[in-house]
């Protein structure tokens, strides 16, 4: 008798347990727990929401739209549209209207960069995602080859401007020397450009001059190491009162993500 007992008992106890184990774990509760893999529960934490103020701004943070346009869609006719000035403000640090031509190459010859008398504030990937400055140093391995797009405050892989506008680029180029730097421009045919530069060790900029509509991709590789590609989404701009074109344009607009 005191065995069946101890059966049940062992019975209960394990269904206890399998219950306890389908119990889903909220993001929440895997910080206060000290977990790590996240991943399982990116799905179930976006778009909710949390009594915790910080949590809360990260998944709005997350759920954040950034500019997403037609690119790989059959017909291509967008990118010879007109664009508002919706398009382009938020990116209009990253850009100015007037400069000195590119004549001849892909970009302007790099000069040195000194880091330390105009560090960004911030830096955006591809994708929106904002890290400080300083957190992307501190992980960031010293050997890589980077490329960038300078704002006024802050850095971007990722830019929208109008055509005819000029972008200074930073490259981070470590060990330095003959740099082979490659543009592939996008519209309704692809097209690609190669020259080759001399990039100092260290940080170098250099000017881009958007004056082809379409996008473009620009990477670089110096000892047989790439750097990352920074794409630039070229537009005709629309005179000033104009709206955007409804045919075959994004229909969400969106700052680089600023803010955890």
């Amino acid at each position: 008798m005191k065995y069946v007992k101890f059966l049940l008992c062992m019975t209960a106890l394990v269904c206890l347990a399998f219950q306890a184990y389908a119990q889903p774990i909220s993001y929440s509760q895997t910080i206060t727990t000290g977990g790590d893999n996240l991943s399982p529960n990116i799905g179930h934490m976006s778009g909710s929401t949390n009594p915790d103020a910080g949590l809360s701004g990260m998944l709005q943070w997350i759920d954040q739209p950034v500019p997403n346009f037609p690119w790989y869609t059959s017909g291509g006719s967008f990118y010879s549209q007109t664009y508002s000035d919706t398009t382009f403000s938020p990116f209009t640090e990253y850009y100015v209207t007037s400069g000195t031509p590119v004549v001849g190459g892909i970009i302007s010859n790099p000069t040195r960069f000194d880091i330390t008398q105009k560090m960004p504030s911030r830096v955006y990937y591809g994708a929106g995602v904002g890290l400080p400055y300083s957190q992307y140093a501190s992980i960031v391995p010293s050997k890589t080859n980077d490329l960038w797009v300078q704002g006024a405050t802050n850095w971007t892989q990722y830019v929208v401007s109008p055509v005819g506008t000029w972008l200074q680029l930073v490259a981070n180029a470590p060990v330095g020397g003959t740099a082979g730097f490659y543009e592939m421009t996008q519209t309704d045919i692809t097209s690609s450009k190669y020259e080759t530069y001399q990039f100092n060790p260290g940080y170098n900029t250099m000017n881009f001059n958007a004056d082809q509509v379409g996008r473009h991709m620009l990477y670089f590789v110096v000892n047989n190491q790439p750097s990352n590609v920074i794409v630039v989404d070229v537009f005709a701009q629309a005179p000033p009162g104009s709206t955007m074109p409804s045919s075959g344009s994004t229909q969400s607009y969106g700052a680089p993500r600023s803010t955890y």
